[in-house]
This record gives structure tokens, sequence and C-alpha cells, in this order.
């Protein structure tokens, strides 16, 4: 049974992959999920390149109304429960950016569609209702660890980029500070060898 239940769960992570989007300056780029009403939906971003990694997020429910909205945000987690079926739309707006792109990892989680309670008969039953719940419980479990992976992973490399970035600028400024140095010294010798030179005239 246990088994049984792993394997049901990882089946599950197999639609909850995280996707990477680039926006282009004065871009938008929407997604959306087609649900029932009480449906379970979940939004996790984070801006993985460009600019001050930051980006405007916002949802919008099949009757127009924004459920949520962010502004330069760098990453975050919403969920709520669909109030009317249909479409829920997931925006990322890079418009305030003038010519920076971002690169975007995303994930929407869907949940499992609101169903009526029927009056389980029989102990086979209870445990088939049972095991359901471990199974969802082991599912929820495996998804946070993944994202949980896939975030430290982004992370991991922007701190490199970052990193990098830094170490190139140290580089570049110790070369200019020792050519400054450098012309600096030729120009005082070349001063004062002129200097000896037009007193030993006079």
């Amino acid at each position: 049974m246990l088994v049984l239940a792993v394997l049901l769960s990882l089946y599950a992570l197999r639609g909850c992959e995280a996707y990477f989007i680039t926006v282009d300056a004065h871009a938008e780029e929407c997604f959306f999920e087609k649900v029932e009403i009480g449906t379970k939906l979940g939004l996790t971003f984070e801006i993985s390149e460009g600019g001050f990694l930051d980006i405007d997020v916002k949802i919008v429910g099949p009757d127009g109304k924004v459920i949520y909205q962010g502004e330069r945000e760098t990453s975050g987690k919403y969920t709520f429960a669909a109030h009317l079926p249909g479409k829920y739309t997931y925006c990322f707006s890079n418009q305030m950016s003038t010519m920076t792109p971002k690169v975007v990892m995303f994930d929407m989680e869907v949940g499992d569609s609101p169903k009526t309670d029927v009056k389980a008969e029989g102990e086979e039953t209870a445990d088939h209702t049972k095991m359901e719940e471990m199974i969802k419980e082991l599912t929820t479990s495996l998804t946070g660890v993944k994202h949980e992976q896939e975030y430290m992973s982004v992370r991991d490399r922007i701190h490199r980029s970052i990193n990098e970035s830094t170490n190139s600028r140290v580089v570049l400024w110790s070369f200019f500070e020792a050519f400054v140095l450098f012309t600096m010294t030729m120009g005082q010798v070349y001063y004062l060898k002129r200097f000896f030179e037009v007193r030993r005239v006079v």
C-alpha cells in the first residue's frame, strides 16, 4: 500500500513542474487555468534574471475581478479557492522596465475539484478514504520539497551571478588603479627629470 501511495504521489508531481519564461521590456505574459468552483489554486514565482529582479504580478478571475496584484515583486506565493467556474488568468508584467527583460520561474498549482460527500459504508470504503488522505498529504509534502529545491537552485544561480559580476568589477577596478598609479609615477619621473635638466641649463 505504501508503495502505491508513493507511486501515485510521484505521478501527481509530474504535472507540477516549474516553468521559465522571459518577459521582455514593456511586455506582459499571461497564462490561465480553467477550473470548477471551489478548486484550490496556487501561484509560486521567483525572478531569476534581469534588472533589479522585480516584476508586476496579477491574478484575475473569470468575472474580470482582480484576485491578487503585486508590484515590483521579487518572489511570492499565493493560494486561493476558485469563487467561480471558468478561466483564472495569471499575468507577469514588465511594463515598468525600459530595456531589460526578466526571466521568471513560476509554478501554477491546481488542486482536485471538490466532490460531493457520500457516506461510505463498510470497512473497505473507510480504508480507501483514509488511503486517499494519506496520498494527498504525501503529495503535498513532496511538492513542497520539490519547490524548495527549485527555488534554492535559482537563488544559488542568482547569488553566483552576482558574485561573478562583483569579482569582475573588482578585477577591472584593480587594473584601472594600477594603470593610474603607473601613469602618475611615470609623470612624476618625467617632471623631475625635466626640472633638473632645466636647472642645469640655467
